[in-house]
């Protein structure tokens, strides 16, 4: 028998490769559904199952090609329909793989066909559960997804259904059972998630607040509602995706994979509405990018931001990326239901540089730099875009909160007549936020490079030019 856990940092996500007696279960896979296929070539083992633990909303699966190239069943549990064929499986069901068995677990809560697979070896002994977004490493699934799709369904009574859930079918069960979640720390599946991936349910059961044996279930629903933030507007269009069909990934890289010179590239932009997309790091980007273009850094937290800042997953895109890297994004921006790329920059900045055609940039300075302002003009504006959580855990004295999660509020709260120095905790964010205001017409907003984080270890700002909860205290 043979477990592997394949995870995928930008989404905190953890798939599941299952192997017995050459027979193979997926659970959970992503939407590049090649990976899965070549492992079990190289394992001589036949794909059987593609096991799905509910309609994902923060990604869209890969089991609709993983099953049209292998021929593997698709399985969801109990008040599951999508609209293609699957096997509904019932709860309590046990679904044979090679020597081992997969006993079915429905527990509702994070959402209604929200189901576990617990795995029984070839001994009989009840040994992982494989718990989706019902149980995470130190916390549950947020119960107020489903609603988004289905308005009956409220967040209340959802978290009424997740306290039974845990209670009746998975406290019970030995604290010798290894949980492998969907999701760790990163994730907006929930709020309080460990960056551990993996976990003995008995050390959950001491560690984890919503397992509190004492917890009543009026006390277990005000836990897990509170501090609930709004999630990414994408997550009930990726979660349509995974319940009514997509393209295939073949037909999306197909699609995207068009090399256009500088020339075609400026024609498409100036005659669709496509958005350009710039993926290179943030201080390449500054020093010059195509006019008009956003910047989200591929090797930062790429897709959840993807879907934050661009509403709608049809928009069309056209793509700046590093020479070699564009099928990576492309497959990344799939992975979150963004699959209209229309084409790429061939050649990348350079080529177009070398074109002859216009650029535009992006000032950028260190944190000493901005000390050094600070210090001859204490008036000078600062903009810190971390969430409002990070920012109350500490900040600048005077310096004003604009959450780039929000960033439509944000710029509604800023004048685009006015000079502001923008930062975040390392400079990902910052770069994303000036980039989409400049796009809007923002021309004097300047980017601190290394963020909060640059500017902390510069030392050039003293502790009393900090607000944080100690100081609050004194």
């Amino acid at each position: 028998m043979k477990i592997e856990q394949i995870y995928t940092g930008c989404l905190a996500q953890g798939a599941y490769y299952i192997m017995s007696d050459g027979e193979v279960a997926i659970i959970d896979p992503l939407r590049e559904v090649e990976p899965y296929i070549q492992k079990a070539k190289l394992d001589k083992a036949k794909i059987k199952y593609v096991l799905e633990t509910h309609f994902h909303a923060d990604f869209v699966s890969g089991h609709l090609d993983l099953a049209s190239k292998t021929g593997a069943k698709i399985v969801f549990g109990p008040t599951a329909t999508p609209s293609f064929d699957f096997y509904s499986a019932k709860d309590g069901e046990e679904l044979k793989l090679g020597k081992i068995k997969l006993r079915v677990l429905h527990t509702p809560g994070h959402t209604m066909e929200s189901t576990c697979y617990l795995l029984i070896d070839e001994h009989g002994k009840e040994t992982a559960l494989f718990s989706g977004d019902t149980l995470f490493i130190g916390d549950v699934g947020r119960p107020d997804l489903a609603q988004k799709v289905k308005a009956e369904l409220t967040q209340d009574i959802l978290a009424s259904h997740l306290f039974d859930s845990l209670r009746n079918k998975i406290m019970p069960l030995s604290d010798d059972i290894i949980i492998y979640p969907a999701h760790g720390a990163g994730s907006a599946c929930g709020k309080k998630m460990s960056k551990e991936t993996q976990d003995t349910l008995g050390n959950q059961k001491q560690t984890n607040y919503a397992l509190a044996p004492n917890m009543t279930k009026p006390e277990f629903i005000a836990a897990v509602l509170d501090g609930l933030v709004a999630p990414p507007g994408y997550f009930p269009l990726n979660v349509m995706m995974n319940i009514q069909g997509y393209d295939s990934i073949d037909k999306v890289l197909e699609r995207g994979q068009h090399a256009l010179t500088p020339a075609a590239f400026e024609a498409a932009a100036n005659e669709t509405s496509a958005l350009v997309l710039d993926t290179r790091p943030a201080q390449l980007f500054a020093k010059g990018f195509v006019p008009n273009s956003i910047n989200i850094g591929v090797d930062g937290s790429f897709a959840p931001w993807v879907g934050a800042m661009i509403p709608d997953i049809k928009q069309e895109i056209l793509l700046v990326t590093e020479e070699g890297r564009e099928e990576e994004v492309i497959t990344r921006l799939a992975r979150v239901g963004y699959d209209y790329t229309i084409g790429y920059l061939k050649g990348g900045f350079d080529a177009w540089k070398n074109a002859g055609k216009e650029i535009d940039q992006i000032t950028s300075i260190s944190a000493d730099e901005l000390a050094a302002i600070k210090a001859t003009d204490p008036t000078a504006s600062i903009l810190d875009v971390r969430k409002a959580s990070e920012y109350k855990s500490e900040h600048i004295k005077g310096v004003q909160n604009a959450p780039l999660d929000f960033i439509n509020e944000s710029m509604a709260s800023i004048s685009k007549d006015k000079t502001y120095y923008v930062h975040c905790a390392g400079g990902y964010r910052s770069m994303i936020f000036v980039s989409i205001l400049k796009a809007r017409g923002f021309d004097h907003l300047i980017d601190v490079q290394g963020g909060f984080k640059e500017i902390k270890e510069s030392g050039k700002f003293k502790i009393t030019d900090y607000v944080c909860p100690t100081t609050l205290l004194l």
